[in-house]
């Protein structure tokens, strides 16, 4: 049986302001529209994935506590390229977000969406630094087809325990209490062939405007990146500017 979402709080209050706090750091570093123009480096990363409606831009910036770390393209699906958030001390950062253009737009060029899938498929498959993979999946739609075939190109780097997976249901504050349960059913029922060791497996309801499961999500992250002995970050003030200086994301 997957691993169920966490109960709030499980680590206690304190758990969930130091993994809080610690999601609050990420700072951008780079953009790449190839796999060879990603630094090199031996920290592990977390990649977000996700249709180009499922709100994956949104959960990101609410989870960071931004406004805009990960800016939402009016035309969602139209930016190609790979953006890298540094997580952690500035001095020692402890992780990075590698947030992935959505996908499945459907008025995203033949060839360009060709491309891009390409690269995204050859990172999921490749990227030695791979630790771990956050999938937005629209709670109210399930796992649509592409979204599932997402999962096969991860598949087996999770079954021999390379990957680890974080599924969010999103926008869950649309859904009754019966209507999010089935979703939750529904989606463990995909996930569960997926791993042998279904600890590396996580699925919870996720809610951007209700900030539901926001907390429980930092701490799975938190808890599978940074050893317990790590320092706690000191996170400096959230940007307010509404203009971000890298290059926006669908």
């Amino acid at each position: 049986m997957i691993t169920p979402p966490l109960a709030p709080l499980v680590g206690g209050a304190d758990a969930t302001r130091t993994a809080l706090a610690w999601t609050h750091t990420a700072r951008f570093l780079t953009t790449a529209s190839r796999l060879d123009q990603l630094p090199a480096h031996e920290l592990p990363e977390i990649a977000f994935v996700g249709r180009s409606n499922a709100g994956k831009s949104t959960a990101i910036n609410t989870l960071a506590q931004q406004r805009q770390l990960a800016y939402a393209s009016k035309t969602p699906g139209r930016t190609q390229h790979i953006n890298l958030f540094e997580v952690g001390p500035k001095e020692a950062p402890q992780a990075y977000w590698a947030d992935l253009p959505g996908y499945g737009y459907a008025a995203v060029a033949k060839a360009a969406k060709a491309r891009w899938q390409e690269v995204m498929a050859d990172y999921l498959r490749v990227r030695r630094n791979l630790s771990c993979v956050v999938q937005m999946v629209d709670s109210r739609h399930g796992f649509t087809d592409l979204d599932r075939q997402l999962l096969e190109f991860v598949a087996p780097r999770l079954a021999n325990g390379e990957v680890r997976l974080l599924v969010l249901l999103t926008k869950a504050d649309k859904l009754n209490r019966n209507e999010a349960a089935d979703s939750l059913r529904k989606a463990q029922a995909v996930l569960t062939a997926l791993a042998t060791d279904q600890s590396d497996l996580r699925i919870t309801l996720f809610s951007s405007l209700k900030r539901q499961g926001v907390g429980e999500v930092a701490e799975i992250l938190h808890g599978w990146m940074v050893p317990t002995d790590a320092p706690v970050p000191v996170p400096d003030p959230a940007p307010t500017t509404d203009t971000p200086d890298h290059d926006p994301i669908a």
